[in-house]
C-alpha cells in the first residue's frame, strides 16, 4: 500500500501556486478498517484549517475536501449519522487519508479548487473541468455579433462571462438570446450586407432562414436592417451581460403568459423551461458582475502560524500572491510588486477577465458568507499606511 502511495500521482497534492510560503507540511494515514483509520485520525490530525484527500486500496485519490479544522471534520466521517450520506459511501472505499495544513480558511478553500481541478478525482462533482464541461458565454464574432459558448475564453468579443455550467441549458440559452436580441444566429460563412451599403447591382437578398419572418432577427443577410439597427441591438446584449438588462426575462414571461391564454400549452411549457434557464443565466452574470465591478484589491488574509497572506483580486478573480510582510525589511521587498500590481488594477478591463475566471464564484461566495473580511481589503497603495501600520503595531505588542 505504501509503495502504491508513493507511485501514483494522485497519493501526492503536488504544487501549490497560490503558497507564496515554505511548502506546507502533508501527512498521511492508512487502515484497513474504519477502526484502524479513525485511531490514526484522532491521533495525529491537528485542528488547523487544511484540505485533505481520500484514497482507495489501489492508492487512487477519490474524493478531495477542506476544512477550518480538519481533525474535527474527517472524524466525522466516521460518525453513524454519516454512514447513509455521501460522506459514509466515501470513507467505505478509503484505505488512506492524507492531509495538508493551510494557514486559514480561505486558504484551505482555494487549494481545494486547485487540487480538484487537477487530479478530478470521481466522488467530487463540483468544480471538475472534464465533468461539468464549463462553457463561456459569447457575444461576439464581427461584423454581426451574435450569442455563442465557447470553451475557452477568447479576447476578440462584445462581452464575455463565465464559466457556466451545463451545456445543454446553456444551448438553449443562447438560442433564447439570440431570439430575444434579434440577432443572427447562423455561420459566419454567409453572406452579410447592411441596408445601406451600396451595391453593384440591384439584387434581391433573400434570408438564409425564417427567422426574419418570424420577427425574431434582424435580417442581416438579407441588407433588412441597417448598422446602427444591429448595434443597438447588440448594446442592449451587452447589458444584459453586465447584468443590467431585464429585457430577456420580461419577454419570456409574457409569452408564456400569452401562450397560455390561448391554451398553447406547449408552448408555453417551452417558454416556462426557457424562463427557468434564463434566470439562471441572470442570477449568475448578476453575481459574476458585482464581483468584478466591487473586488479589486487585496485582501490580507491573516494566518494561524504567522504565514499571512496577501492574495491579489483583480475584477473578481484571484489572480497573484505574496506573502504579508513581517517587518520593514519584508515590506520595502514588497514594493515592487505592490506597484505592479496597483498599475495592474488600473489598466485591466473587466469586462475581458483574466486567466483564472473559475476563481471569481469562489470568491464572490467567499465574501459573501464573510461580509467581515472586507475589512482586511486595500488597495495596493495604500499598503503602506492603512495596513502595513496596523500589522507593524500588532507585532510590537
Amino acid at each position: 500500500m505504501e509503495a502504491i502511495l508513493r507511485e501514483r500521482p494522485g497519493a501526492a497534492f503536488g504544487e501549490d501556486p497560490f503558497n507564496p510560503h515554505r511548502l506546507r507540511p502533508v501527512e498521511l494515514v492508512r487502515g484497513k478498517t474504519q477502526n484502524l483509520l479513525r485511531q490514526q485520525v484522532a491521533g495525529t490530525c491537528p485542528r488547523v484549517p487544511g484540505v485533505y484527500g481520500m484514497l482507495d486500496r489501489k492508492g487512487e485519490l477519490i474524493y478531495v475536501g477542506k476544512s477550518k479544522s480538519l481533525r474535527s471534520r474527517l472524524l466525522s466521517y466516521f460518525s453513524n449519522s454519516a454512514a447513509d450520506d455521501k460522506g459514509g459511501r466515501i470513507i467505505e472505499q478509503a484505505r488512506a487519508i492524507r492531509w495538508e495544513t493551510q494557514p486559514s480558511d480561505f486558504a484551505a478553500l482555494v487549494r481545494e479548487q486547485v487540487l480538484i481541478r487537477r487530479w478530478s478525482p470521481r466522488w467530487n462533482v463540483q468544480g471538475v473541468p472534464q465533468r461539468q464541461r464549463p462553457v463561456f458565454l459569447c457575444l461576439g464574432r464581427r461584423p454581426f455579433p451574435t450569442f455563442y459558448l465557447s470553451s475557452t475564453r477568447p479576447r476578440d468579443c462584445v462581452a464575455v462571462e463565465g464559466p457556466f455550467y451545463g451545456s445543454g441549458r446553456m444551448v438553449r440559452t443562447v438560442e433564447a438570446l439570440n431570439k430575444v436580441f434579434q440577432l443572427r444566429d447562423c455561420s459566419q460563412k454567409q453572406v452579410f450586407q447592411f441596408a445601406e451599403q451600396l451595391q453593384l447591382f440591384d439584387l434581391e437578398q433573400r434570408p438564409g432562414c425564417l427567422r426574419l419572418e418570424l420577427g425574431t432577427c434582424l435580417g442581416p443577410c438579407a441588407a433588412a436592417c441597417r448598422r446602427e439597427q444591429y448595434e443597438s441591438q447588440v448594446a442592449a446584449a451587452a447589458s444584459f451581460m453586465e447584468g443590467i438588462n431585464d429585457e430577456p426575462i420580461d419577454v419570456m414571461r409574457e409569452q408564456m403568459r400569452t401562450a397560455a391564454t390561448n391554451r398553447q400549452y406547449e408552448l408555453a411549457g417551452r417558454a416556462r423551461d426557457a424562463l427557468k434557464t434564463l434566470e439562471y443565466v441572470q442570477r449568475k452574470l448578476g453575481m459574476f458582475a458585482s464581483a468584478r465591478r466591487e473586488y479589486s484589491f487585496i485582501y490580507a488574509a491573516p494566518g494561524y502560524d504567522g504565514c499571512g497572506t496577501w492574495y491579489l483580486i483583480r475584477h473578481g478573480e484571484l489572480s497573484e500572491v505574496a506573502a504579508a510582510p513581517r517587518n520593514a525589511e519584508d515590506y520595502a521587498a514588497l514594493k515592487p510588486t505592490l506597484r505592479r500590481w496597483a498599475a495592474s488594477l488600473a489598466g485591466q478591463s473587466a469586462c475581458r477577465g483574466g486567466e483564472n475566471p473559475h476563481t471569481v464564484a469562489l470568491v464572490a461566495a467567499w465574501f459573501r458568507k464573510h461580509p467581515t473580511e472586507l475589512q482586511r481589503t486595500f488597495a495596493p497603495e495604500q499598503a503602506g499606511r492603512k495596513y502595513f501600520q496596523k500589522s507593524m503595531a500588532a507585532l510590537a505588542s
